[in-house]
This record gives C-alpha cells, structure tokens and sequence, in this order.
C-alpha cells in the first residue's frame, strides 16, 4: 500500500521497514500494521485536532502536568501555540500511560516508541494472527465472562495503585487475545490523586466493565467494586495483592442532609414558641380577670 505521509519518517528512521495495511481510523488516531524486522507492529497515527470528531473535555486534563508557565498560559488563551501544546499534552498521555502501565503488568499494549504524533507498539493479536477482536464482538460464557470480569477488575486496581485511572473503559477498549483481555486507547487517562474527577470516572469504567459482563453474567451488575477500592486506595491501603468482595456499605454516620435540616428547622420552631410563650408570661396584664361564667 502507498506510504502515508505521517509513516514516512519512521520508515526513514528505520523504526518501520514496511507499511502492510491500516488495521482501524476512530474519531482520535488512524492505526496501520507495519512489519519491523520480523514482527508486526501497530503504527497509531495521532490526527490532527481539527480533523478529530473527539473533543478534549476540561475534566480529563485537570492534574496533567505543562511544561512551563508561558505553555499553560497559552493553552488556557486557546493561541495556536497553546493548541499545539494542548495536542502534544493529550497525545503524550497515552504514551506515558502506557509506559508506566506495562512496567507494572498492566495488560497494555508493549510500547516500542513515539515520533512525530506517530505511537509505534505492540500488534495484539488473535488466534488467526491478525488483530484481535474487541470484546463487544465476542460472545462469552457466563464462566469466561465471570472469570474476564475479576482479571479486569485486578487490572483496573493495578492502574489505581500506579496513579492512573482509564477514564474511557469499556467493552470497545478492551482487546481479548488467546490469554484474556488488554487494555488498549489510554489518551483518556487522568491522574488519580491529581484530578477532582478521578473517582466519577473510576466508577463509570468499573460500571462498565460489570455492565457489559452482567450480560452473560447478570449476578455482575451488582457489585460495588468502584466505592470499594477507592475507599481503600483513599486510606492508603489498596495493593495490586488486595482481594476485594465487591461490596461495599455507606459509612453509618453518613450525613443525611435533609434530615439534618428538618431537625435544626424543628429545633428553631420550638425554641421560638418557647421564648414566646416566656414573653407572654412576662407582659404586663392591665385587663380585667375573665368572669366565671365566661371560663372554659
């Protein structure tokens, strides 16, 4: 196939020695299969922000580290040198994800290098050797889908205790080769102690995860991993060891606040009729006592 122009420098650079063919476009990156010596490889090729349908929403870059003041400043006024950084910023995410990831076992796909807005990494594939199928196109076994679910949930709490949440994980993020699932598409990622979203968005990836498995497994759908290994990542007590249950209980002394409100209004209620009540028994009377006849 014909060269795309984005390729041409790791072909140049000798990263790459052959572009075989695209493998998918999404809405953030184009991906071809490239040989390197004898291997097939992933070449994920960044597209440009103004070509891209995904928009970078605030939230997913709250705790990313700027290079310096005058880059942070640019990014914030939106000049085109800030959308540059803004771009290099979302792409080197993933790269550094998926990096720190793999050397903590996380099933990611390996990196190799990254040149250009041009990501060159591991090819996943499945059992007929071309790339594997994503899990919204497999159908599973209640077992599979059970043991699949507890292996994503282990990957997850790895994620966690290397700072990172996905931020996107789903059913369409999910490769599954001939040894279980991996983790692919991490631009999303955002720090977990640095992002005040971190856990709406831990909770939503873990929701997901028991939704798609609830559906051979329905059993799934009601597990309460998310609360559960924040609470312990919060405490300073979650390993990648730690053994969860999936259930999780409301702290008892969990503020209602209405009904906090009703009681401070009731508690004001009363001590008003009772200051009156005292009022009226200090005034001065000046009127005649009520006759008998006239009493109750």
């Amino acid at each position: 196939m014909k060269t795309p122009k984005r390729l041409e420098p790791l072909l140049e650079d000798g990263l790459i020695d052959e572009v075989l063919r695209p493998l998918m476009s999404g809405k953030e990156a184009a991906v071809y299969v490239v040989r390197c010596g004898d291997e097939l490889r992933c070449a994920k090729v960044y597209k440009e922000a103004n070509n891209r349908s995904f928009r970078q929403a605030v939230k997913y870059q709250e705790g990313r580290k700027v290079r310096g003041s005058r880059d942070a400043r640019a990014m914030a006024k939106g000049t085109k040198h800030g959308r540059k950084e803004r771009e290099e910023n979302w792409q080197n995410a993933e790269v550094a994800a998926l990096f720190r990831l793999a050397d903590v076992g996380v099933r990611v796909p390996k990196p190799y290098d990254f040149l250009d807005g041009v990501l060159l990494m591991e090819m996943i594939a499945g059992e007929d050797g071309d790339a594997a199928p994503r899990l919204n196109d497999v159908d599973l076994h209640p077992d599979d889908a059970r043991e699949f679910h507890a292996f994503m949930i282990g990957e997850v709490v790895k994620m966690l205790c290397a700072g990172l949440v996905h931020g996107d994980l789903s059913e369409f993020n999910v490769l599954l080769d001939a040894e279980g699932p991996v983790i692919i598409d991490l631009p999303q990622a955002v720090d977990a102690a640095g992002n005040n979203h971190a856990f709406e968005m831990l909770e939503r990836d873990v929701g997901n995860m028991s939704a798609y498995f609830g559906q051979f497994a329905p059993e799934l759908r009601y597990t309460r991993y998310a609360k559960e290994m924040w609470a312990l990542y919060e405490e300073g007590k979650l390993t990648p060891e730690t053994e969860l249950t999936g259930e999780f209980a409301e702290p008892e002394d969990a503020a209602d606040l209405d009904a906090v409100m009703r009681e401070i209004k009731a508690t004001l209620a009363e001590q008003a009729r009772r200051e009156a009540l005292r009022n009226a028994e200090d005034a001065p009377n000046d009127e005649p006592p009520t006759p008998p006849w006239m009493r109750n």
